[in-house]
């Protein structure tokens, strides 16, 4: 009996990764990968590849890997170290469990994003470069470093909020920005180290510049309106108004129809001013020889028998 339960305790190698007091279960995760740095070399920075991944199931829960620049979820956190320490991470690059990385089920590898710890305000910038955590109701690894800097190692797990910031280089060399970005004073971390706005930085757009005020413009006057007169011309302000509009072109027809319709007046004849006898001249029947002595004819007195 003591035998068999033994037997029943005893796992085979393969199927647990154990160092430093650290357990990873093989046979539920999967074999980890191999390590290629040893304990007390120098870990190189950068030197993967940009990956998003397919879909994947681990331990029975499929995951599907996308660029989701909106991404923000708030979930437990755990930290790694020890036991993956100089082994490669899912994009290529070798895990250092003192640099400021991260590992997350589904972002694009390697990006940047906004852990911040909901039990002290803490909150900072890491890297994220390896895929992980599969235990139920994780949704970040941090590396042991993080966990320090955070304040929750000691702890093992911490309620936090992961916020996607932004692709991050594939070189890897930002240690220093990343330390830089950590705040204590309850602000949400950036890379700059300035407060965080709501607008994620990876899509956040160029600043506008503000708008110049427009110069004063005269308004036209409304067509069923005053007309516009100027004041500074007496000339404009003796003008009389124009009709009113728009010109009813066919009132105008009718009225000139109509005056042309009306019979005209006989002309007057004109008043002569006159005397007596050149009136009696004037309209007399005939023309008499006193009228034409009268006239100054030469041939009067001849015609009318006339001796002198």
């Amino acid at each position: 009996m003591l035998a068999a339960t033994l037997a029943g305790c005893a796992q085979p190698p393969s199927q647990h990764a154990r160092r430093g007091g650290e357990f990873f279960s093989v046979a539920r995760y999967g074999p980890a990968s191999p390590r290629v740095v040893d304990d007390g070399e120098p870990v190189p920075r950068g030197g993967g590849q940009y990956l998003v991944g397919h879909p994947y199931t681990i331990a029975g829960r499929t995951y599907y890997p996308s660029e989701n620049a909106h991404y923000a979820a708030v979930g437990l956190a755990s930290w790694y170290g020890d036991a993956f320490h100089g082994r490669r991470t899912a994009n290529g690059e070798v895990y250092d469990m003192g640099s400021l990385s991260a590992a997350h089920p589904t972002m694009p590898l390697p990006s940047y994003a906004r852990v911040t710890n909901l039990g002290n305000g803490y909150s900072m910038i890491v890297r994220v470069n390896d895929r992980g955590p599969y235990a139920p109701g994780r949704i970040m690894d941090v590396s042991s470093r993080v966990a320090d800097m955070l304040d929750f190692k000691s702890a093992g797990t911490a309620k936090v909020k992961v916020e996607y910031v932004g692709p991050a280089p594939l070189a890897g060399t930002d240690d220093s920005s990343l330390v830089a970005s950590l705040r204590t004073d309850g602000k949400p971390a950036t890379l700059d180290g300035s407060p965080a706005s709501p607008t994620l930085v990876a899509e956040a757009e160029p600043e506008q510049p503000a708008p110049q005020p427009r110069p004063a413009v005269a308004e036209r006057p409304r067509e069923d309106g005053p007309p516009f007169v100027a004041a500074a011309n007496p000339k404009l302000m003796k003008a009389p108004p124009p009709p009113a509009r728009p010109f009813d072109l066919g009132a105008i027809a009718r009225v000139l129809d109509t005056a042309a319709a009306a019979p005209l007046p006989p002309p007057r004849r004109p008043v002569m001013q006159a005397s007596a006898g050149e009136r009696t001249l004037y309209f007399a029947d005939r023309e008499t020889p006193a009228l034409r002595r009268l006239r100054g004819d030469p041939f009067a007195r001849v015609t009318e028998g006339d001796p002198r």
